[in-house]
């Protein structure tokens, strides 16, 4: 059997989520890997068969998307060569994580796709959901198409929602608090954030940057740039984590049973409905990285609510259930998630 397995690249979290599942995927059958976009720092341990420009949004420096930074990275001509280049039809089957060229590659020639997929989860009808009907929610749903769709998400939610995939490297890490707090918020300026991290001169913070190519400290606070393993020692050994309401870095450190504060990014939907999850889970939310925000930054370092989850280690399973329909040659009942 021949899988293409194919990842979103903006940002971290689905690469973070491909370390796991593809060394699965790889005793079971003969696999390639996608990924485009072009924001992910981390490093892969096995080959990237097919590196693609794709689709990306860009993070901005105040809180947000950079939709117009954003619209002047895309380039249509060449996302619909990459589609109609990619050889889809080469493969048994198509295993996709919010990427969009395979996604539309497959509807195009009819290839055999499953949607696995943080952002399924968030369109699920029973998820917590932003506002009303939104023009963000129906790009979500038609990004990266697909019929057989699957989600995780921090909480059970349906039955084609399952709990999320935490890394080994985390799963089987020695857990410290040595008195700093973990740092990863990419949508905003090292400046902005200095400017209002500075104001707890007795706390240490580990800041982890896009905008930083070296080790800087500013009083208090070290401004580092983005690595795996470095971030990985950081998150295990904090009192705490303070970051945007993604999905990887939040489960893992529920998972870790570390404070948790986090900030949905201005501009886009699925951070703004995990920030609903998060807080029903009774995580603190905060709007902005601003000066009003100061006293409940405050009041959260002082805090030691911590929610108790279960994350139990169940990815062998979750991927057994999805792709043995194809191995045994038979079609999958269509779960579609509107």
């Amino acid at each position: 059997m021949k899988i293409l397995y194919a990842i979103q690249g903006t940002g971290n979290g689905h690469a973070s989520r491909a370390l796991e599942i593809v060394p699965h995927l790889q005793t079971r059958a003969q696999v390639d890997v996608l990924i485009s976009g072009y924001q992910c720092e981390l490093q892969f341990p096995f080959e990237i068969k097919y590196k693609l420009y794709g689709l990306s949004f860009i993070f901005g420096k105040r809180g947000g998307i950079d939709l117009w930074q954003t619209y002047k990275k895309t380039k249509i001509r060449n996302l619909w060569k990459e589609i109609k280049s990619l050889p889809v039809q080469d493969y048994d089957l198509i295993i996709n994580d919010f990427e969009p060229v395979s996604a539309w590659a497959c509807k195009l020639r009819n290839v055999p796709i499953i949607s696995l997929s943080h952002q399924n989860a968030v369109l699920d009808d029973n998820a917590p959901k932003y506002g009303a009907f939104r023009l963000e929610r129906l790009i979500l749903k038609y990004y990266s198409p697909a019929k057989h769709k699957f989600g995780f998400h921090f909480k059970t939610y349906s039955s084609a929602t399952f709990l999320p995939i935490i890394r080994k490297d985390i799963r089987y890490r020695n857990i410290t608090k040595k008195g700093h707090y973990t740092v990863y918020l990419p949508a905003y300026s090292n400046k902005k954030i200095i400017k209002v991290l500075s104001n707890f001169k007795n706390i240490k913070w580990h800041v982890f940057s896009k905008n930083s190519d070296k080790i800087e400290l500013k009083n208090n606070i070290i401004i580092q740039p983005i690595n795996g393993d470095e971030f990985m020692k950081s998150i295990a050994s904090a009192n705490g984590i303070l970051c945007g309401a993604g999905f990887e870095t939040p489960a893992e450190a529920l998972y870790l049973r570390k404070k948790l504060m986090v900030i949905p990014m201005k501009n886009q939907y699925e951070q703004q409905c995990n920030a609903l999850a998060l807080q029903e889970m009774g995580i603190p939310v905060i709007k902005n990285l601003g000066k009003k925000q100061i006293i409940k930054i405050a009041n959260w370092i002082k805090s030691d609510k911590i929610p108790e989850v279960h994350y139990p280690d169940v990815t062998q399973d979750i991927l057994d259930a999805i792709i043995l329909p194809y191995y045994n040659k038979t079609i999958l009942p269509q779960i579609t998630i509107e």
